[in-house]
């Protein structure tokens, strides 16, 4: 059985307890204890729950192994000992960049994406590197912040699988496959426990082979996508996620994946590659920011070892861009509503014409209309501009081309 109770008005004790007396643990140890610290309360946990807990910087924890060390130290015979745990963080748990040959423009779109946390679908053949550039993306995402590192840990503590401690500030990054259900990735079940989405909180989720999946399943991200959060409601009880996640997509431009090969050939007729694509909505593609194709390299370009730019280098440039946001705007670009795009991503004159005329030959949507400002805007900063280019627009739009 679980037990949950409080021995004064600023004591919570939570575990389940065998019928030996022994205290087990439970899941979402730090999510309750996260909880709890915010409310002014101190916590008392089952051991290995409470070194998870204990992740809280100044929250008040403490471990005990039996229901008699509880009993004796709130009848203070004998005080429970505060929970201690140590964390660290290292860069080297993240692939390099620089293992990465070719593909400079697909790098490049890495680097807006991460400096402003925008959406990113990868389109190319088998082979090309989609899947090793996406698992590079962490690695040159800003470092997490204290507050990032909590509700992230927090929500992974949650799942079946808990938090493990030696991944405290490490970026998450999710890679569902392709045959997973809208309950896996979005949450739910009899007692809503959180997806994919939410378990990628302020890290990374890979869609590889993203017309395989169901296209019920993709629709069910639209909303999170834009809010941030998912709501799983059921007949008795409602549950609510954080899901600030960045998508990063991979797909092949065809069923046999060789359409645009520089020396083999498509064998998938128009039509079928029509079916393929249309396999994802155009409201859901709408939604990813940067669209760019990942194109097969010839082997003049595999040969040798690789000597592209590390992480480090390009880890600098996205944090420094993002401190520009946060001080202009208090969040990424990303997350900026209509009204905070007109007001801290205006173009010139000239700027407004050239977007017009890429609105008009693209055919795009009020919502990549401004998408693309927030890209522009993103680029701008990278450059370490405080004004928006006719430059800057010209590269945006190029990363919209395949709407």
């Amino acid at each position: 059985m679980r037990s949950s109770g409080c021995g004064d008005a600023k004591r919570k004790l939570a575990g389940e307890l065998a019928l030996t007396g022994e205290l087990r643990s439970i899941g979402g140890g730090l999510a309750t204890t996260y909880l709890a610290y915010r409310s002014g309360r101190a916590f008392v946990l089952p051991e290995a729950s409470a070194r998870e807990g204990a992740l809280v910087d100044c929250a008040e924890v403490y471990g005990a192994s039996s229901l008699l060390q509880v009993c004796a130290h709130l009848c203070n015979r004998e005080a429970l000992k505060r929970a201690e745990t140590s964390h660290t963080a290292t860069d080297a748990i993240y692939p390099d960049f620089a293992d990465v040959k070719g593909q400079l423009t697909a790098k490049r779109v890495l680097e807006v994406a991460a400096a402003g946390g925008h959406s990113l679908l990868l389109c190319g053949p088998p082979g090309t590197g989609k899947s090793m550039l996406a698992e590079r993306l962490p690695g040159i995402l800003p470092p997490m912040t204290e507050e990032e590192a909590l509700t992230s840990a927090a929500v992974q503590s949650l799942g079946t699988a808990g938090f493990k401690t030696e991944n405290w500030r490490r970026r998450p990054f999710r890679a569902p496959h392709h045959t997973a259900s809208g309950v896996a990735l979005v949450g739910g079940g009899s007692t809503p426990r959180p997806g994919e989405i939410s378990m990628a909180m302020h890290g990374v989720l890979f869609l590889d082979e993203l017309p395989e999946f169901e296209r019920g399943v993709l629709e069910v991200l639209r909303e999170p996508l834009e809010s941030g959060r998912i709501t799983i409601s059921r007949a008795g009880r409602q549950a609510d996620f954080p899901a600030r996640f960045q998508l990063v997509a991979a797909m092949n431009p065809c069923f046999c994946g060789l359409l645009g090969h520089f020396s083999r050939k498509c064998t998938c007729t128009p039509a079928q590659i029509s079916r393929y694509r249309q396999r994802i909505s155009g409201p859901f593609l709408d939604r990813i920011d940067l669209q760019v194709e990942v194109p097969a390299l010839p082997p003049g370009e595999l040969r040798g070892r690789a000597n592209g730019e590390p992480s480090v280098s390009i880890r600098a440039r996205v944090s420094e861009a993002r401190q520009r946001q946060l001080a202009r705007q208090g969040k990424p670009n990303s997350e900026l509503t209509s009204r905070e795009v007109e007001q801290f991503a205006t173009p010139s004159e000239e700027g407004v014409r050239l977007l017009e005329r890429a609105i008009e030959r693209l055919q795009l949507s009020g919502r990549a209309y401004h998408r693309v400002l927030k890209i522009t805007r993103t680029i701008a900063d990278l450059a370490c501009a405080e004004r928006i280019a006719t430059d800057h627009i010209g590269e945006a739009i190029q990363y919209r081309r395949s709407s």
